[in-house]
């Protein structure tokens, strides 16, 4: 469910009407509704109710210090990748003991960084990255707080590009060797060994591969603790997928991977940590468009947007489906057009959509990307110098706009000129 509805013919996001503010920040921009971020984080923290648990957001999904401070507010933990996203949740106020850093290539100033500032783990990733840390923190007077991220060799059943547990991958360390490489933790007096850390992938559309997982962590976990380990914390990772696409066979709802992980976890005791990002963020967001051109092609009609890849990428990367919907709503019965929908970069890669059947459109008119909230303005660039596009944030019948669109100034000045030249 989101919060993104027609009234009286025009699409909302919540109370506010899309085209107003389209009227006010121009095309395209992304809007977020708070009532929708807030209810997806609400589903997960409900989900896991009856355990000792921490849903921490993966921000990589959207940034937004106004995104992060919604979630913040509403009791989330946050997952980190990279010492700017460190310092990003940080800046939106969550404090060092809520968030978690994953992630396998740590340089030694991010751990320094979060060693300083406070952190709740490291989800380490490999020996070398084990070894690092410990030097660190030995040099600093401290002890790092660690789970080790196994890899448990199952196939998430994700895009290829986005599995992350199988044995094949960059990520973790495999299962195999865990209590090899715990116990070479154990003797490392900067670290702190707290628990285990899995995750398999995202956009996951069935629970079976967590099962798999997860049964393979229980089993670690119960070896560790035979072999001295105090192991209080699991942390699930995240990748629950949502629906894209509208079928009749949608990715499971939280209550149900809640009731998975009570299943098959829930007899050790530990802390249960959750690292969701797409599930909250994802059908929290729109990408709304204009229609620039209505092009007659060979056997063909394109719609030609003034949204394009580098404002969302996607369905160039990943072969995404986005659902594409008229801001104003069709007449009923209407007769429905196939159209191939494009942006304006200079590449045939730039394309949302071939022979989507759409309600006939014209140039002016506005469109939205449903599920645009993750992975969108996150992974957007100036591709074709083309300034990164606005954000705005809606609560009830209020809009902000949380990140302006750069002046072609702006963006030009960041360059500098040799004086040579």
């Amino acid at each position: 469910m989101d919060h993104f509805l027609y009234r009286d013919g025009v699409l909302h996001a919540e109370d506010v009407p899309v085209a107003d503010i389209a009227a006010e920040v121009g095309t395209p921009f992304y809007v977020y509704s708070t009532a929708t971020l807030l209810r997806h984080f609400r589903l997960f923290d409900e989900a896991l109710e009856g355990m000792d648990h921490l849903v921490c957001y993966a921000m990589k999904a959207n940034s937004n210090q106004a995104v992060l401070r919604t979630l913040a507010e509403a009791g989330a933990g946050m997952d980190v990748v990279s010492g700017g996203e460190y310092r990003r949740a940080r800046a939106a106020g969550v404090p060092g003991d809520r968030i978690v850093f994953s992630g396998v290539g740590k340089t030694a100033d991010e751990i320094r960084i979060a060693l300083e500032g406070g952190i709740r783990q490291f989800n380490v990733e490999s020996e070398p990255e084990m070894i690092l840390l410990d030097f660190i923190a030995r040099e600093m007077g401290v002890r790092a707080p660690i789970t080790i991220r196994v890899n448990p060799d199952v196939d998430a059943k994700t895009h290829a590009k986005i599995a992350t547990g199988k044995s094949e991958n960059k990520f973790g360390i495999p299962i195999a060797r865990a209590r090899d490489v715990y116990r070479m933790a154990a003797e490392m007096p900067g670290l702190e060994i707290i628990g285990v850390d899995v995750h398999i992938g995202s956009q996951l559309t069935e629970l079976a591969p967590y099962e798999l997982a997860y049964q393979k962590v229980a089993e670690l976990t119960e070896q560790l603790r035979a072999d001295g380990h105090t192991i209080t914390r699991l942390d699930l990772g995240g990748g629950l997928g949502i629906p894209y696409e509208r079928t009749n066979a949608d990715p499971p709802l939280p209550s149900d991977y809640g009731a998975l992980v009570k299943r098959t976890l829930g007899h050790l005791g530990c802390e249960i940590e959750i690292e969701p990002g797409r599930l909250i963020a994802g059908n929290a967001g729109l990408m709304v468009t204009q229609v620039i051109y209505v092009k007659s092609g060979e056997g063909r009609d394109f719609l030609i947007l003034d949204g394009a890849m580098n404002d969302l990428i996607r369905p160039a990367m990943y072969d995404a489906y986005h659902d594409i919907i008229p801001v104003v709503e069709p007449e009923p019965g209407f007769e429905p057009h196939p159209y191939d929908i494009v942006g304006p970069v200079c590449e045939s890669g730039d394309t949302f959509a071939k022979q989507r059947p759409m309600p006939p459109l014209k140039a002016g008119e506005l469109v939205a990307f449903r599920s645009a909230g993750a992975y969108g303005a996150v992974m957007s660039s100036e591709y074709n110098s083309r300034p990164l596009i606005p954000e705005v944030l809606v609560k009830d019948d209020q809009f902000a706009v949380i990140r302006p669109r750069p002046t072609f100034d702006e963006m030009i000045n960041r360059d500098t000129i040799p004086e040579w030249l």
